[in-house]
C-alpha cells in the first residue's frame, strides 16, 4: 500500500507546476453530461426497435461518462514530464499492434461494420484500436519531429523528402491497415491533416508541403477508385449536389457531369430534414420526430442533426461554441508550453478534435460524402468517449508545465552621473 502512495506521489508532485486548466477540464465536462442527455433523448425508438430496457443508452453513457470525467481530473494531476512519453509510446505500440491483429481475430471477439473488423468486444464495451492508435500517432510525430525533423534546416523539395521518407513509409503502412483492412477512410482523411499540419509546424519548406498536399489528394482519389462502395457514395453524394454545383458552371459541364436516375443518399436527406425542423429553438428535448424511424444511428453518427431538431440552431450554436472554446484553449496551452514535444502534440489533439466535428458536422449536412467519424465527447460510444477524454487528461497534465506570471519589478538603476553635495 505505501508502495503505490509513493508511486503516486511520484507521478502527481514536480517542481515548479502550476495547476492545471481547469477552465478546459469544465468545458469538456459540459460536453460530456450534454452527451449523456442525449443518449437517453434520441434514442426512444431505438431501444423499441432493438428489444432493450428504456434507460438502456443512457445508463452505458452515464457510467461511461462519469469515469471520463474522473479520469481526466485524476490524469490533470500528473507531472507530464514523468508520463508523456512512456504513455504516448505506449498507445501507438498497441494501438498498431491491435490494428494489425484486428483481420485475424475469431468473430467471437470482434464487432464488424461495412464487412471489415473495426472494434474489439470487451466485456461491457467495444473497443476501437484506431482510437488508440491516433492519440499514440500525435506523440509519436511530435517526439519523432523534434529529435529528426524541428532543428534541421529547410532543404528543399527533394531534400525534405529524403528527411521525410521514414514517416511516408509507416504512413503508408497506417494507410493499408485502416483504409484496406478496415475500409475506414475518415480516419485516414483525419491523420493525414494531423500530419500534414505537424509537418509545417515542423519547420519545412512550402514545397514539399504543397507537394504532400497533392500526394493526398491523389491518394484519396487512388482509394476511392479501388473500392466499389465508395464509388457509390460519391455518386449519391454527387446526385443530391449536382443541380446546385451545376448551375454555377457553363453548360458545356452539364453532359459531362450530370449523373441521372440515381437516388439521393437516405441518410443525409433525413438528416437536413431534421436539421430544418429544428429551427431556431428546436422541437424541445425528446420531442424530435425524425429519430422515430426516418434518421438510423442518429445517437451515433448523427448525433448532430438529432440535437439540432430538439434544441435548434441557437442550441446547436452554443454546443458549436464550447467545443471551439475547448480548441481555443488547447492552442493556447500549445502556444504557451516551453517543451516542444508538448507544442507539437497539443497542436495535434486539438486538430483530432476540430477536424472529426468538421467532417461530421460536414457529411450530415450534405457537405461532402457522409464519413462514420463520430463527433468528440457528443457521439454515443465508449470507446471514442474514453479515448478523446483521455487526449484531454494528457493536455491537463500538460498544461500544469505553463510558467506562472510573475510581474517584474521595477528596479532604480542609479545614476553615475549625478553628484550629491553635502
Amino acid at each position: 500500500m505505501d508502495y503505490i502512495k509513493n508511486k503516486i506521489k511520484l507521478l502527481t508532485t514536480g517542481e515548479n507546476l502550476r495547476e492545471p486548466d481547469y477552465f478546459l477540464f469544465i468545458l469538456v465536462s459540459m460536453l460530456i453530461i450534454i452527451s449523456i442527455v442525449f443518449s437517453y433523448s434520441l434514442t426512444i425508438y431505438t431501444v423499441e426497435f432493438l428489444g432493450y430496457g428504456q434507460f438502456h443508452y443512457i445508463l452505458r453513457q452515464g457510467l461511461v461518462g462519469i469515469f471520463c470525467i474522473f479520469l481526466m481530473w485524476w490524469m490533470a494531476r500528473l507531472n507530464p514530464n514523468k508520463i508523456m512519453h512512456k504513455t504516448g509510446m505506449f498507445l501507438f505500440g498497441v494501438g498498431l499492434f491491435l490494428m494489425i491483429i484486428m483481420p485475424f481475430l475469431p468473430a467471437s471477439l470482434v464487432t464488424a461494420s461495412g464487412g471489415a473488423n473495426r472494434w474489439i468486444r470487451l466485456p461491457g464495451i467495444s473497443l476501437s484500436p484506431v482510437e488508440i492508435f491516433k492519440i499514440g500517432f500525435i506523440y509519436f510525430l511530435s517526439w519523432s519531429f523534434f529529435r529528426k525533423v524541428i532543428h534541421q534546416p529547410k532543404k528543399g523539395l527533394f531534400g525534405d523528402l529524403l528527411l521525410l521518407s521514414p514517416y511516408f513509409l509507416v504512413f503508408i503502412f497506417i494507410v493499408f491497415l485502416i483504409a484496406v483492412l478496415q475500409k475506414d477512410l475518415g480516419q485516414v482523411a483525419l491523420l493525414t491533416l494531423i500530419m500534414l499540419t505537424l509537418i509545417i509546424f515542423a519547420n519545412r519548406s512550402l514545397k514539399i508541403i504543397f507537394a504532400l498536399i497533392f500526394m493526398a489528394i491523389l491518394g484519396m482519389i487512388i482509394l476511392i477508385a479501388a473500392a466499389p462502395h465508395r464509388i457509390n457514395r460519391i455518386h449519391s453524394w454527387w446526385s443530391m449536389v449536382q443541380d446546385g454545383i451545376l448551375s454555377v458552371l457553363p453548360g458545356t459541364f452539364e453532359q459531362y457531369l450530370r449523373i441521372k436516375n440515381l437516388p439521393e443518399p437516405y441518410q443525409v436527406s433525413h438528416s437536413l430534414n431534421a436539421i430544418h425542423n429544428g429551427g431556431f429553438f428546436g422541437q424541445g428535448i425528446s420531442f424530435g420526430d425524425l429519430k422515430v424511424g426516418f434518421l438510423s444511428e442518429v445517437h451515433t453518427d448523427f448525433v448532430l442533426a438529432g440535437i439540432t431538431e430538439e434544441i435548434g440552431w441557437f442550441g446547436t450554436f452554443l454546443i458549436t461554441t464550447i467545443l471551439m472554446l475547448i480548441i481555443l484553449r488547447i492552442f493556447a496551452i500549445s502556444r504557451k508550453v516551453d517543451s516542444k514535444i508538448f507544442h507539437l502534440f497539443t497542436t495535434g489533439i486539438a486538430l483530432m478534435i476540430i477536424v472529426a466535428f468538421l467532417i461530421n458536422g460536414a457529411g450530415i449536412s450534405g457537405i461532402i460524402p457522409i464519413k462514420g467519424i463520430a463527433v468528440p465527447f457528443l457521439s454515443y460510444g465508449g470507446s471514442s468517449l474514453i479515448t478523446s477524454s483521455f487526449a484531454i487528461g494528457l493536455v491537463l497534465s500538460i498544461s500544469r508545465t505553463i510558467k506562472k506570471y510573475e510581474p517584474q519589478k521595477s528596479v532604480v538603476k542609479p545614476n553615475p552621473k549625478r553628484i550629491v553635495i553635502r
